[in-house]
């Protein structure tokens, strides 16, 4: 299941004592989050060192979705600048303390080596500027549930942008003919969203289509008549339909496909335009693009 890293940011000025209490108070903040996605706390960075290397196992973690970056005093940004050139996953820079109210007339330098972060933030939010980094920043107190919403809205984003580095698309004859629209740049596609989006060519299609039995049709049939009303007195379409869909997915399963397209002007060697074929996988949570039009 994907997850987010939270990681801490502060430095061994304050002792190991306070290191210890931001570690503690670090975890009460993750097990306070009520997110779609669940929240582990990594670690407590310090040095260069560490942050370069939770940068790299991010990296490298197929179940990471993103790290959240929490500065709970100041932590000295030039040494994240080596982890955060590298980090190729989503980043969210939370702006929130420990406490949510102020303890004025209390206040001693423990107190300010623990929850300072109107000043950690600062700084790390200038280095994110400075190297002109994407990422999200929310700040607000973690226990407020508008912010938290916040959170959840930027992970559903973030899980979806993973999701696309790994996306292939998987194009049934070309677009259709003379439309700009459907149009569109595959390698630029490649290079910025991670779609990779090739033809197959429709002869490949029909002959699977060939493959499907009169049993696995009958069962999909069935399948269409649970979900919906059959208006219609022409069962050979919609089995036909039922063939069409059968196909199309084992193409999809063998190429590791997660979206495919096609359009009514490259149907070589097929009957009908899959409709309630495309709409069904749609419902299985296949991507559909009409007109040969992928980037939809």
């Amino acid at each position: 299941m994907m997850k987010f890293w939270f990681v801490t940011g502060s430095q061994f000025l304050y002792g190991e004592d306070t290191i210890r209490q931001v570690e503690a108070d670090s975890k009460e903040i993750v097990a306070g989050l009520k997110l779609p996605f669940p929240v582990e706390y990594k670690l407590t960075a310090k040095t260069n060192a560490e942050i370069t290397q939770i940068v790299r196992e991010a990296n490298y973690d197929d179940e990471c979705a993103g790290i959240i970056t929490f500065c709970h005093t100041f932590s000295p940004s030039k040494m994240w600048i080596n982890g955060l050139a590298m980090l190729q996953k989503p980043w969210l820079h939370f702006h929130t303390q420990y406490n949510e109210t102020i303890p004025n007339e209390a206040i001693d330098m423990d107190y300010m080596n623990l929850h300072q972060s109107a000043h950690g933030d600062r700084e790390h939010g200038f280095i994110g500027a400075r190297m002109r980094m994407p990422r999200t920043v929310v700040a607000g107190y973690w226990k407020d549930p508008a912010v938290q919403a916040q959170i959840a809205d930027w992970q559903r984003a973030a899980v979806g942008a993973l999701f696309s580095k790994s996306l292939k698309v998987v194009r049934f004859g070309d677009n259709m003919r003379e439309v700009a629209v459907t149009e569109g740049d595959k390698v630029e596609t490649q290079i910025v969203m991670g779609w990779q989006v090739n033809t197959w060519a429709v002869g490949d299609l029909v002959k699977e289509m060939d493959k499907v039995t009169e049993a696995e049709i009958d069962t999909l049939v069935k399948e269409y008549e649970s979900l919906y009303t059959i208006a219609t007195d022409d069962m050979d379409s919609v089995r036909y339909q039922a063939r069409e869909e059968i196909a199309i997915e084992r193409i999809l399963v063998r190429e590791g496909a997660k979206a495919f397209s096609n359009t009514f002007q490259d149907l070589y060697g097929m009957k009908q335009l899959p409709g309630l074929a495309s709409q069904h996988l749609m419902s299985k949570g296949y991507g559909f693009g009409a007109e040969g039009d992928w980037k939809t």
